[in-house]
């Protein structure tokens, strides 16, 4: 299928986005890496009269960069950019460890990482990992610039709290700490395909105790983060971690579906996190 007619436009600056954006409100959509709205609008699920084309702003960073105590990503970062770089792998892990499970090459050699985020797909990999992260984005438009927590970002599956005549040209996220550690996990039929359950880690060592918090993805919830009472680090696999994360699962609403059953899901969940939580300490403690 083809999408509906839409008229297309190429800004070369950021401002010229907010020009249009301004003029156009909701009849407008942007397009960065398009490996979800453009099927989106093959498919005719959705149409809009005008596409705003990202990809010739002029001087936009390809690769993320630290900025003090945060990675910064712009638009058009794209997801094997962040992959491949050996800053991300060191300052912030866990966004390497995500991405390893995003799609296919093709795929993330298009996809940005910042229209992943704000597209806010609860079976997504990035949009629990900036979660967990307490990660946030800058949203713009000709009124200015205001940023919005992760947690404040998602209202719903694909829905978010942007403005009609704002887009986000800017995440951040804080680097890692030399206490923290990280872990992702998930489980998919095939590699590339959307996870069944996934399950994202995050373990902090201070005074003889891990405080963990763990973000689930394909589980029916979308950028909430559950934080799981402290441990002390030689009873981490012990019985207090599996009762904690036994309630953590007991809140998630998965559902059925043809993939999976709602049980089956929440034995994924308790399984992985058990696995990712423990993996996050080990780290933590070195």
């Amino acid at each position: 299928m083809k999408p509906a007619p839409f008229a297309y436009h190429r800004p070369g600056s950021r401002e010229e986005v907010d020009q249009l954006l301004a003029q156009l409100g909701s009849e407008a959509k942007i397009l960065a890496g398009g490996q979800s709205l453009i099927p989106i609008l093959n498919m005719r699920l959705a149409s809009f009269g005008h596409l705003i084309d990202l990809n010739h702003l002029a001087g936009e960073p390809a690769e993320p960069a630290v900025a003090g105590d945060e990675l910064v990503l712009g638009p058009l970062v794209r997801q094997a950019a962040a992959l491949e770089s050996a800053l991300v792998a060191e300052v912030i892990p866990l966004l390497s460890q995500a991405l390893r499970h995003v799609a296919h090459p093709a795929i993330r050699s298009r996809g940005t990482v910042v229209g992943s985020v704000v597209h806010g797909d609860p079976a997504a990999e990035l949009p629990a990992a900036v979660a967990l992260l307490a990660g946030s984005v800058r949203a713009r438009s000709r009124r200015g610039t205001r940023p919005i927590l992760a947690a404040e970002l998602w209202t719903g599956a694909l829905e978010n709290t942007l403005a009609e005549d704002e887009w986000v040209d800017e995440l951040r996220l804080p680097v890692r700490k030399a206490d923290e550690g990280f872990a992702f996990e998930e489980f998919a039929r095939r590699s590339g395909d959307y996870a069944i359950c996934g399950v994202a880690a995050r373990v902090r060592a201070a005074d003889g105790e891990l405080k963990a918090a763990v973000a689930y993805l394909g589980m029916g919830g979308l950028g909430h983060v559950h934080a799981l009472p402290p441990v002390a680090a030689e009873e981490i696999d012990g019985p207090g971690l599996h009762s904690a994360l036994t309630e953590a699962v007991a809140e998630l609403d998965p559902g059925d579906d043809l993939h999976a059953s709602a049980r089956y899901r929440r034995w994924l969940a308790l399984e992985l996190g058990l696995s990712c939580v423990s993996r996050a300490a080990e780290r933590a403690l070195k």
